[in-house]
């Protein structure tokens, strides 16, 4: 597999960001394209992903601790000619010089192994969130959340390892923003 980091493609080829602010909701979105290509990054509050986890029979503190995990809404498809796998374990997440994978269903499932969570709210979890690892024909699309682990409001970098059609395809969504607190 040869690798293109996306900063490299020519100018035709390269990828396109887009940042933006939902009015009526104050969300931020990012909106990665390559190719026909997209991911899209959509904040999720905490106060939405706490509820969202109470309702699935999560306890309070462990639906606290999703919530204030940086979670994100994410639409991923696939509108190019080729086959696009993307690996979540490959992705890092980089906030003050240290970086991290995202916190995928394997790493949640770790962590919450010695919680007391019943069964029924951790498929629950495992369902909600992005497959970390997946594989897209043309005109495929995905969703399901992300969370990549920084407190409520802080920024961080993001890397993206893809494979579009044989390719590597590298790319960096810079001063990604994770929900705040609501007052």
């Amino acid at each position: 597999m040869a690798t293109v980091p996306a900063a490299l493609l020519p100018l035709s080829a390269a990828a396109v960001l887009d940042h933006a602010v939902d009015p009526e909701t104050g969300l931020q979105r990012w909106h990665w394209n390559h190719r026909g290509v997209s991911l899209q990054l959509v904040q999720r509050q905490p106060d939405q992903t706490r509820a969202f986890f109470l309702g699935r029979g999560f306890g309070t503190s462990v639906a606290d601790r999703i919530g204030r995990s940086c979670v994100f809404q994410t639409i991923f498809r696939n509108d190019g000619r080729g086959i696009v796998e993307y690996d979540l374990d490959r992705w890092k997440v980089i906030r003050d010089g240290r970086t991290q994978p995202p916190l995928t269903r394997e790493r949640w499932s770790a962590r919450l192994q010695s919680t007391g969570v019943p069964q029924g709210p951790l498929i629950a979890l495992r369902w909600s969130l992005l497959p970390t690892r997946q594989r897209f024909q043309p005109g495929d699309y995905n969703w399901g959340m992300i969370s990549f682990g920084p407190a409520p409001g802080e920024q961080f970098d993001l890397t993206i390892e893809l494979d579009v059609g044989g390719n590597r395809i590298d790319a960096r969504i810079p001063a990604i923003e994770c929900p705040p607190e609501q007052p």
